[in-house]
């Protein structure tokens, strides 16, 4: 019954949470083909409206169509995160890689680096950053990578620990392969597949820095249609028109939990703990 039951559990999670993933897929790569209007276009004398029929979820302070905005700030919202994801991959896969497989005063060396990043919490520390680098898309985008880094970095050090001394690996040794080519041959492929699974749990929360950010006033500069802009554009109207912070924050929402679903699902799945249990 038990099994049975997680069995049900977990199929209708993943029924609910694939579509969402999809509709937001189909609405940041078709956006200015599926967008009613032009998410800029300013029209006071139809502003703070309610939802009609040449505006389905209404319009702003400004008289911009609410519903165009929000599907143009998936695009801006879900582009940034997989950017930021890229980015702390390819970072946390070349020193995880390099202190695993080399060790020794180079290992040292770049944990204790990784560990510097590690102390301070990593919105906090994003924060500092942007003050450094300015506000900016671009500089959240790589304010938030240099945050989780050090993280995928550790974590990818220990697969590479596990892995070196395997029977392929010391074959590849013995027949002359050096060292970048095992890496990128033979310790790379496995351990990119465990970082697949590590950048599917990290969507939501790094999602949730960029909005954050944005919302502070450090990320997205307006006009730029985001979600985490367009809740700080709506907080003098939260009395009176509740419904412009709603939307953005119930997409907000609504991305975090679909792609934590499938990150806690797969986590799951590869965990011979949580199988295990029961």
């Amino acid at each position: 019954m038990s099994g049975a039951s997680t069995s049900w559990t977990r199929k209708l999670l993943w029924g609910f949470s694939l579509p969402l993933i999809g509709m937001f897929l189909i609405a940041s790569l078709l956006a200015p083909v599926i967008a009613p209007c032009d998410p800029h276009e300013i029209d006071l004398a139809i502003k703070l409206q309610g939802p009609s029929g040449a505006h389905w979820l209404g319009t702003d302070h400004l008289g911009r169509d609410v519903l165009s905005r929000l599907i143009w700030g998936a695009r801006t919202s879900l582009g940034s995160v997989v950017l930021i994801v890229t980015l702390v991959m390819l970072m946390g896969l070349a020193v995880g890689c390099a202190a695993g497989y080399l060790g020794g005063k180079i290992d040292s060396l770049l944990m204790r680096f990784c560990e510097v990043f590690l102390t301070f919490p990593t919105f906090i520390l994003a924060m500092f950053l942007i003050g450094v680098l300015g506000t900016g898309l671009v500089n959240v985008i790589l304010a938030i990578a240099l945050t989780h880094w050090a993280w995928y970095a550790r974590i990818i050090r220990s697969l590479v620990l596990t892995l070196k001394n395997r029977e392929y690996i010391l074959a590849a040794r013995v027949a002359g392969a050096g060292r970048l080519a095992v890496v990128l041959r033979h310790l790379a492929p496995p351990v990119a597949a465990q970082l697949v699974i590590l950048a599917t749990l990290d969507l939501g929360h790094m999602m949730l820095h960029v909005s954050g950010l944005s919302f502070l006033g450090l990320g997205v500069r307006p006009p730029t249609p985001e979600w985490g802009v367009m809740i700080q554009d709506a907080q003098p109207y939260i009395w009176t028109h509740p419904e412009l912070i709603l939307f953005p924050g119930l997409m907000i929402f609504l991305m975090v939990l679909a792609f934590n679903v499938p990150g806690d699902l797969l986590r799951d799945r590869l965990d011979p703990s949580a199988r295990g249990e029961g």
